[in-house]
């Protein structure tokens, strides 16, 4: 699996969301209510990647044992073309 940067601050900012709605609720402060809709209804995801792509964080995260199934996968490739010859 491999995701973006963005998509993770994307989701992480919908959790964050949902339990300060939570809180709001129990409080009854509107005006922190109105940020948290407006977190979840605009696209975050664009508006995050706005923001970290031009500081190059924008960065790709990759499973730690990448490396290992790259590896193997290569030699299952490699296999597959000497027996089909």
């Amino acid at each position: 699996m491999v995701v973006e940067a963005a998509t993770i601050v994307a989701d992480g900012l919908d959790l964050f969301a949902e339990k300060v709605e939570k809180g709001i609720e129990a409080e009854n402060n509107s005006g922190l209510f109105e940020l948290v809709e407006k977190l979840k209804n605009e696209d975050k995801y664009e508006m995050i990647k706005d923001v970290l792509v031009p500081e190059n964080y924008n960065l790709i995260v990759t499973p730690k044992e990448i490396d290992d199934l790259i590896e193997n996968m290569k030699d299952v490739v490699a296999r597959g073309i000497n027996f089909s010859m």
